[in-house]
């Protein structure tokens, strides 16, 4: 996963979410599985529903919740790596 020099997104296929009061809301119809996400995870999941990043998740984390840039790098690819594993990104 090169999420440095090309786009990262969301599958486009079996998968329907949306925005409700700042959490995102999310069913992944091809393994009947709902998912939530916190605040942070609302913001990121917005970005690699039309391509993002992975400098650009980390830059937004920072400004959005103020931490430091290691800590929003480490915070994306743990976000990046549980989608992975989930297969909610296209390939």
């Amino acid at each position: 996963m090169d999420g440095l020099s090309s786009d990262l997104r969301l599958r486009d296929h079996d998968l329907t979410w949306r925005e409700i009061d700042g959490e995102v809301v999310a069913v992944d119809v091809a393994k009947s599985a709902y998912l939530s996400s916190n605040p942070a995870g609302s913001l990121l999941w917005s970005m690699l529903a039309s391509g993002a990043r992975r400098d650009g998740l980390a830059n937004r984390l920072v400004e959005a919740f103020g931490i430091d840039r290691a800590r929003a790098e480490s915070d994306v690819d743990a976000f990046l790596r549980a989608l992975d594993e989930r297969g909610l990104l296209a390939s």
